[in-house]
């Protein structure tokens, strides 16, 4: 491999930051080129192929990487991140592997001292939990890592490896089981515009749709997927002279927080409100009465995206680039038949 000369007269290996520099473009614009993507105009790809060529650079060998599996999360709150942790160490106990967690935060962490720790370890390859920025799955495509997203909460490229839940899925089996209930005006509290949250509304309105009972915008509300913020969609939905008979929450949180507002507005679940919510949390089943929710498949999740990240790394093609677990919905006693 041909070396960077340095301003001491040092040489080192050739890199892509130093391929970026040349050419006066990004790291991710050198990445993609390299690894054959799209969305790079012809003259800048000519431009970087031939200073690719002169001065030798190679992607690095997977021989280089550590016996290590990085696994990191944006914030260590996110539901199931105990069960996510085990699945992986799990699966790589199983393969003589060890398992380094980070915590990043919410920002893009490309450039960030934790971020280059990372990358600088050379793990064998990196889940990342919920999202994974393009620039950071450039860089680590780049640096020949392999990754897997888990429970991606935004849309992916159709060749970025992921493994999630059946959410729409989750949110049809909702919409039937109140539907062949009986209830008709039926309360949706949505949240943000995420991937799982879009799904989980989506395949409920098509069950409610299908069974000719389809929500009425009014009783849609967008709320965070917080105790505290589906307390105060449900004190809004209840005040109304139409009230629903059943609501679906977008997660348990915020069905807990329904279940107060129904207690403050001197009513009953389910006599006078059926509440089902999403996650299937560990507290719901003891809540009073018991919560009728979608169980998440989080464990599967987790040892599924660590045996595809170890097959990755191991150079294998996967059947599939992304797999969704299915959900399950458990029926519990906060969901009956609408009082006449």
């Amino acid at each position: 491999m041909k070396q960077e000369r340095r301003a001491d007269d040092g040489i080192r290996p050739v890199t892509i930051a130093y391929i970026a520099e040349l050419a006066g473009v990004s790291i991710p614009t050198v990445s993609k080129v390299i690894n054959g993507r799209a969305r790079v105009s012809a003259e800048t790809r000519a431009r970087i192929e031939e200073l690719v060529n002169t001065y030798g650079y190679r992607k690095p060998s997977a021989g280089n990487r550590s016996n290590l599996l990085q696994l990191v999360f944006r914030e260590m709150d996110v539901i199931g991140a105990v069960e996510i942790i085990r699945g992986v160490e799990r699966v790589a106990r199983e393969h003589r592997f060890g398992v380094m967690v980070s915590e990043f935060g919410r920002a893009d962490s490309t450039g960030s001292p934790a971020w280059d720790d990372t990358v600088a370890r050379r793990p064998h390859c990196v889940l990342a939990v919920s999202q994974l920025p393009e620039a950071e799955r450039d860089e680590l495509r780049a640096k020949g890592i392999p990754f897997v997203v888990v429970d991606p909460i935004h849309d992916l490229p159709v060749d970025t490896p992921f493994v999630g839940a059946a959410n729409w899925s989750g949110g049809r089996a909702v919409g039937r089981h109140l539907a062949e209930l009986g209830h008709r005006r039926v309360a949706m509290i949505t949240g943000p515009d995420s991937l799982f949250c879009r799904a989980r509304q989506d395949g409920f309105r098509a069950a409610m749709d299908t069974a000719g009972r389809p929500v009425d915008p009014e009783l849609v509300v967008r709320a965070e997927l917080t105790r505290e913020h589906g307390h105060a969609a449900a004190a809004a939905l209840l005040s109304r002279s139409d009230r629903p008979t059943a609501m679906f929450a977008s997660n348990d949180m915020q069905a807990l927080g329904v279940y107060q507002a129904v207690r403050e507005a001197g009513l009953r679940v389910p006599d006078d409100l059926s509440v089902v919510g999403f996650d299937d949390l560990q507290v719901v089943a003891w809540a009073d009465p018991p919560l009728t929710t979608v169980r998440q498949p989080v464990a599967e999740m987790a040892v599924t995206a660590a045996e595809m990240a170890l097959a990755l790394g191991r150079g294998e093609t996967p059947q599939q680039v992304g797999l969704e677990i299915a959900t399950t919905l458990v029926v519990r006693k906060s969901t009956a038949p609408p009082s006449s």
